[in-house]
């Protein structure tokens, strides 16, 4: 799946650019698997490491890690660099539902 169908996959898409070797990302992993479990399938959430989508990164504006958009009908709604608490990452998801 390409990022362009996968931003186009639901009419909400929630996706995150990481790195494994980030302390932030690493801090981040449990409230995005929170975050995932709590919107169970009506948000897809796409995780996407830098180290190999570099140019994708580029291309979405990713300046830090992590990264958070919110997609909504295919277009960025929502942009977040750094550490968020899970029910604000997922308020921002919803919101858009």
């Amino acid at each position: 799946m390409t990022y362009n169908e996968a931003v186009n996959s639901s009419k909400v898409v929630l996706v995150e650019f990481y790195a494994t070797w980030c302390p932030h990302c690493q801090k981040m992993m449990p409230v995005v698997e929170q975050v995932k479990e709590l919107l169970n399938g009506r948000v897809p959430v796409f995780q996407l490491d830098i180290d190999h989508n570099s140019s994708l990164a580029d291309q979405e504006g990713v300046k830090s890690v992590p990264t958070f958009i919110v997609y909504k009908d295919g277009q960025p709604v929502w942009h977040h660099s750094g550490e968020i608490e899970a029910d604000s990452l997922l308020g921002k998801a919803e919101a858009e539902l």
